[in-house]
């Protein structure tokens, strides 16, 4: 067993986390260069800007500028200030594991149409991770001739509270999560990527500030107690933010149509005039009946996480439905085509 306060530890130690700072600061930047384009996707106008991505920016932003702050200090061979840069540092990583789980209660809230009983204990318990997160100054750092910057005290109560809340957080998140859409997952595309990517979040978050919060305990010296917390922000920050990424780029993989009722029903259109819409199916053609083959009717999935349809959607069904019935006239088709069923949410 090391003697972890001996000199010759600490600078073996701190060989270490300067050599792993470097590369998860590459793995950090490699996913962030190569994600630009949906940055300026919002930029441009090609996608419409809305509030929930202000803490996907907020925290991938905050990380980045915070791995350029820790290069800046384990690289410096001038005098800087040192202490400085590390409350930088640590106050943009430690917002970097906040936001990543304002992302995830943010889609939680969502799921449960923004129903009080979830949404106000949510935000309680987000006022106070982030009590937690702007405690302060938990690390001092000092300039060492030669050497450059060195952590020498870090305060492990308060990191090591931050990051338990931050497991027990997400772990809350989870399971509300879990309850709304477990039942419904093998029902809709959208469904289910919902609930996988809640819980790959999860697990890749939980065993990264597991791993951080071991260290803090164990207080093995100044740099083995935060060598693992880098590589927790950028771990949540890199899931919390894909995650986020596919929900907004998410298409649905063929024709589904979900309402809100909790019960699995038959989605009917009507003709022009009015007449319902009959299937064709595995039906024998006969001299009335038109060839439809040709015909090919894409419907966009719209899903809702309440019992009630949203005026909205109601709109938005209606004029898609129009729209289909006057494809269908102009085609001069004597015959309707098809029945279209969907199961509900």
């Amino acid at each position: 067993m090391p003697d972890w306060s001996s000199p010759t530890e600490l600078e073996l130690d701190a060989s270490a986390f300067t050599k792993l700072m470097h590369c998860l600061a590459g793995v950090y930047f490699w996913e962030f260069v190569t994600t630009l384009d949906f940055d300026w996707s919002f930029v441009t106008g090609k996608r419409k800007f809305q509030w929930p991505l202000i803490f996907y920016m907020a925290g991938r932003y905050c990380l980045f500028f915070a791995l350029i702050g820790i290069l800046i200090a384990l690289d410096s061979v001038k005098e800087v200030n040192c202490q400085a840069l590390y409350t930088f540092d640590q106050l943009a990583g430690d917002a970097a594991v906040g936001l990543a789980s304002i992302n995830l209660s943010i889609r939680t809230m969502a799921l449960w149409s923004q129903s009080l009983y979830i949404v106000i204990p949510l935000v309680f318990v987000i006022l106070g991770h982030w009590s937690l997160i702007l405690q302060g100054v938990l690390l001092k750092a000092e300039w060492i001739p030669g050497e450059g910057c060195a952590i020498t005290h870090t305060n492990n109560t308060t990191l090591a509270a931050t990051f338990i809340y931050s497991m027990c957080f997400d772990a809350l998140v989870m399971v509300l999560s879990a309850i709304k859409l477990y039942n419904r997952a093998h029902r809709s595309q959208l469904v289910g990527m919902l609930f996988k990517d809640g819980l790959i979040y999860f697990m890749v978050a939980f065993v990264a500030n597991l791993i951080a919060t071991i260290f803090m305990v164990l207080n093995l010296n100044s740099i083995m107690s935060i060598v693992f917390n880098v590589p927790a922000a950028i771990a949540s920050t890199i899931v919390a933010c894909r995650a986020v990424r596919r929900l907004t780029k998410f298409k649905s993989e063929g024709p589904e149509i979900y309402t809100a009722s909790s019960h699995s029903g038959v989605v009917g259109f009507r003709s022009m005039n009015n007449q319902p819409i009959a299937s064709n199916v595995g039906r024998p053609k006969s001299a009335h009946t038109k060839d439809l083959s040709g015909v090919h009717v894409q419907m966009q999935t719209f899903t809702v996480g309440d019992d009630s349809i949203p005026p909205y959607a109601v709109e938005t069904e209606r004029k898609r439905v129009a729209d289909l019935e006057s494809a269908v006239s102009d085609t001069e088709l004597g015959s309707p085509a098809s029945d279209y069923k969907a199961e509900a949410l």
